[in-house]
């Protein structure tokens, strides 16, 4: 499984002043930043070891910051300030020392973790002569220096033996964490494991949040109830759906749980951050995900002429899926790549609900034939549940091999043992859960007679 890691920023968002000051907000190359906050903080004659153990505390301060969103998850718009109460000093006209930003340009991309967590190491600074903190005395360092020790080890002076230095992470543009678009009942991915992950640990503070029974990617009616709970204990509307401002409070409540923000951080372990799905599908990926997407491009480019039609099937991304994805982001004015990412899997969603939203009336006696959109399982009520149920029926009078369903527009205990076997019957993860590629096997089944 891919792990997502922090990154280094390619820019920062400063703002000058204190976090409710009245200032304006620049936005700086990160490692510039960093070259500002050391010339600022540190000396250029101090040995060379003391200026890399500051400069890789204060690279991981900033990181930490970022990384968890500390400031945009409060409903600001930046990443840091340059208020060395709250942050680091930063000074927007300063000059740089050479030899400290030969040293930043050197170990820019490599910053402190604690232990086996994943979040770069909250590395709490101060002079060491004016003011005294638990954290790295910058003073003090230049003591250990000269006493022969190397940064890691004035490192590991102050901030302890398990802390280890991650070198050479990736620099990419900052990426906010928000999906784009409300996580809701039925929607999948591994946004929605990152929500009902960090609820279900808020829920240990705040025990009037349920529990979430399953962790997984599925966007459940347990996950919709603990948001509701959510919501209404933090004042939000009471509406079930993560938005971005319920996206964000949640995130600025576990950060604080978690104590992301202190030395003595609870922190973030691996499998917080395990991806379970790709971040991208091409050419000669071979995922259940892709017979997903093959479906919903099939419904798509059946009802829009201006896309190319080639009825995909199967689970391997080939020439015939990547020519339709091409076709697909020409008619959407996106770049040409013939590779799904992020942004073009969005947009299919997207279209697919369109194309639902407006088949035309010749076609619509098949509307019953075509996937919702959105997953369903146990719990769940409503006229999809229903159309579900009737397909499940005929199975059952057709062939008598199911467990059996009640036809009452709720998806009960019954409705999922038989969607379970039908699963197994398709070679599908037996999971009870109806998405397209199941829908579309039980539709398919409904028709033999």
């Amino acid at each position: 499984m891919e792990i997502r890691y922090p990154i280094i920023p390619t820019e920062i968002v400063v703002h000058l002043g204190a976090p409710n000051e009245a200032a304006k907000n620049i936005t700086v190359p990160f490692q510039e930043y960093i070259k500002n906050v050391a010339s600022n903080e540190i000396y250029p004659n101090w040995p060379k070891e003391a200026i890399k153990a500051n400069i890789l505390a204060q690279i991981s301060f900033a990181l930490n910051r970022i990384y968890n969103e500390w400031y945009p998850s409060q409903g600001y718009s930046f990443d840091i300030t340059s208020d060395p109460i709250y942050d680091q000093a930063f000074n927007e006209n300063s000059q740089f020392f050479e030899n400290i930003s030969q040293i930043v340009d050197d170990i820019f991309n490599n910053y402190i973790v604690s232990g086996n967590q994943v979040q770069p190491l909250f590395a709490t600074y101060c002079d060491g002569k004016l003011t005294k903190c638990n954290g790295l005395s910058q003073w003090g360092t230049v003591d250990l220096a000269n006493e022969g020790k190397n940064y890691e080890e004035i490192l590991k002076y102050y901030y302890g033996d398990n802390i280890k230095i991650i070198e050479n992470a990736p620099v990419e543009p900052n990426i906010m964490t928000y999906p784009g678009f409300p996580l809701r009942i039925g929607v999948i991915g591994d946004y929605v494991r990152t929500l009902n992950l960090q609820l279900n640990r808020i829920s240990q503070n705040y025990p009037a949040i349920p529990k979430i029974k399953e962790e997984g990617v599925y966007f459940t009616v347990d996950t919709e109830e603990a948001v509701k709970k959510f919501q209404e204990i933090f004042n939000l509307p009471i509406t079930g759906i993560v938005d971005k401002a319920t996206w964000y409070k949640i995130k600025y409540i576990y950060n604080a749980v978690k104590k992301i923000a202190d030395l003595y951080s609870e922190g973030i372990s691996i499998d917080d951050v395990k991806l379970l799905f790709k971040k991208q599908l091409q050419i000669n990926d071979v995922d259940y995900s892709i017979r997903t997407l093959n479906y919903m491009l099939n419904v798509i480019s059946y009802f829009n002429n201006n896309i190319l039609f080639l009825d995909l099937t199967g689970e391997k991304f080939n020439e015939d899926t990547k020519n339709v994805v091409k076709s697909f982001q020409e008619e959407y004015s996106i770049p040409v790549t013939g590779i799904v990412d992020a942004n073009t899997w969005r947009s299919i969603r997207e279209a697919y609900e369109q194309t639902l939203n407006s088949i035309p009336e010749e076609y619509i006696i098949y509307r019953d034939e075509i996937y919702p959109g959105y997953f369903i399982s146990k719990g769940m009520s409503g006229p999809d549940v229903l159309r579900l149920q009737n397909f499940l029926y005929i199975i059952c009078e057709n062939t008598k091999e199911i467990p059996g369903v009640k036809v009452t527009g709720i998806f009960d205990d019954l409705t999922e043992q038989s969607v379970k076997y039908l699963q197994k019957k398709f070679g599908i993860e037996d999971t009870g859960i109806v998405g397209a590629v199941t829908w579309n096997n039980i539709v398919e089944l409904s028709k033999n007679k």
